[in-house]
């Protein structure tokens, strides 16, 4: 199916490759450019450049397995977290083994937990909604995780997405003791319908993929049963049919003023009182699954369904990464609170069976079609960017020009990252060109400067 509106820059498999080595193999971004990561320190707008390669170092698999390496460090820019945590993102030197062929788990259903639950295709981590903090009703205070004294009762539990907010960067990731990862659906702060933090008015960045309403959003990684996981956009309708419209979560807020049981009755140890100090929303037991029969566009109690994706036209069980009207996340937010499948894949030390190391097929030449570039504030005067709404599957070349044909400067857009920047300040008022891309393969947008 051709996608609308989208650049697509992409290493091409054929057919009979795809066929034989399937999107667990072949989804990954590898980094065969040498692309290295970079961050951000507090109160200072410039990155800093660091010597760790960012994305999928390599991919390997047998006739049941996939194993990716991975540094967990990001093309995009990571930090700074604002709520004091002192860590940067730092190389995990880890190997994630996969299953090929995942499977439903047909008995007790298996609770996602602290830590790694899945990885993203750029090799960065996925987590649940905890930040491991939850109430003690004996020292009537918050406990646990990062927070000193007696630890939580793990009754109520704290929802990372709306108690760590401040410290989450523009891409809305952070690090736990230098373990960089995602909570929650992989684009930035800044480009969400209603945005909620501020930290990219200051430290522009950008993440994983953009949210495009009018197209199916991309496989963004897979869950710890094996299973796909999608951005926030997906077929209104589970054969594939119906259009492309946002995929729901099928939770919702309790209509509750105190906290002394849970959704199916159960009466537990008290939590604090709901009140702006604790709004509902801030833990996970403030939530309950409604189940919409019927309804193709909401997910089922995991967080997916079974349906037909761009990479999966049969069919396959998905995760979606769920966000509300407003582009925000919106809870379980990626895989959860239990997994659909039988939990398999983990980090291992080493890989101890036969496995073939997969080489994509280099393309010569970068590949734009119905291309959909961004280019803003326009006019501009400080910064002018440039972004594209999809995953960036390799790095393309970003070129301004002056309305003569001069070349003023280059950049690159690196794969796994959607944004790249020029620095406009020094630049006269007038008419410029960007150029993404090269040669016949390319876009050309208009932009003006204005101090």
């Amino acid at each position: 199916m051709k996608l609308r509106n989208v650049l697509i820059v992409s290493l091409i498999l054929s057919a009979s490759q795809l066929l034989a080595q399937g999107p667990t193999i072949s989804s990954w971004l590898q980094n065969t450019t040498g692309i290295t990561g970079r961050h951000y320190v507090s109160g200072n707008p410039t990155p800093i450049n660091d010597n760790t390669a960012a994305n999928v170092q390599s991919v390997q698999y047998s006739a049941n397995w996939v194993y990716v390496s991975t540094n967990g460090i990001p093309a995009y820019i990571t930090g700074p977290f604002l709520d004091g945590n002192p860590s940067l993102a730092t190389a995990q030197n880890a190997i994630f083994k996969f299953p090929l062929v995942p499977a439903q788990n047909t008995g007790t259903p298996t609770p996602t937990n602290g830590g790694n639950i899945g990885v993203f295709i750029n090799g960065v981590a996925l987590f649940d909604y905890r930040d491991g903090v939850s109430w003690n009703n004996n020292t009537q205070a918050e406990a646990g995780g990062a927070i000193m004294g007696p630890p939580g009762q793990g009754v109520w539990n704290r929802d990372a997405i709306v108690a760590e907010r401040q410290g989450f960067d523009c891409a809305k990731g952070h690090p736990a003791m230098g373990n960089y990862h995602h909570h929650q659906n992989p684009s930035a702060f800044n480009l969400d319908l209603v945005v909620l933090s501020t930290v990219c008015d200051i430290y522009a960045a950008d993440a994983l993929y953009v949210i495009n309403s009018t197209e199916h959003s991309p496989l963004v990684g897979y869950a710890y049963d094996g299973f796909p996981i999608y951005g926030a956009y997906g077929f209104a309708n589970a054969d594939g049919t119906g259009g492309v419209v946002r995929i729901k979560s099928g939770y919702q807020l309790r209509n509750i003023t105190t906290r002394t049981q849970y959704a199916d009755g159960t009466t537990v140890t008290a939590g604090p009182a709901v009140s702006t100090t604790y709004p509902l929303g801030r833990y996970r037991e403030d939530y309950e699954f409604i189940a919409h029969p019927g309804m193709d566009d909401y997910l089922d109690a995991h967080n997916g369904r079974f349906c037909v994706t761009p990479e999966y036209p049969n069919g396959t069980y998905a995760y979606f990464c769920t966000v509300d009207e407003n582009h925000n996340s919106a809870y379980p937010y990626a895989v959860g609170p239990t997994f659909y499948g039988t939990k398999v894949a983990a980090r291992v030390n080493t890989i101890t069976e036969a496995v073939t190391t997969y080489t994509p097929n280099a393309v010569a030449e970068v590949q734009l079609e119905n291309v959909n570039v961004n280019t803003y504030p326009n006019p501009v005067q400080d910064v002018l960017a440039v972004q594209v709404n999809t995953v960036n599957r390799s790095n393309v070349q970003v070129e301004l020009f002056s309305a003569d044909g001069k070349l003023i400067s280059s950049t690159v857009l690196y794969q796994g990252s959607t944004l790249a920047h020029f620095d406009t300040r020094t630049l006269y008022n007038g008419t410029y060109f960007v150029r993404v891309g090269s040669g016949k393969n390319s876009v050309t947008k208009k932009v003006v400067v204005s101090h």
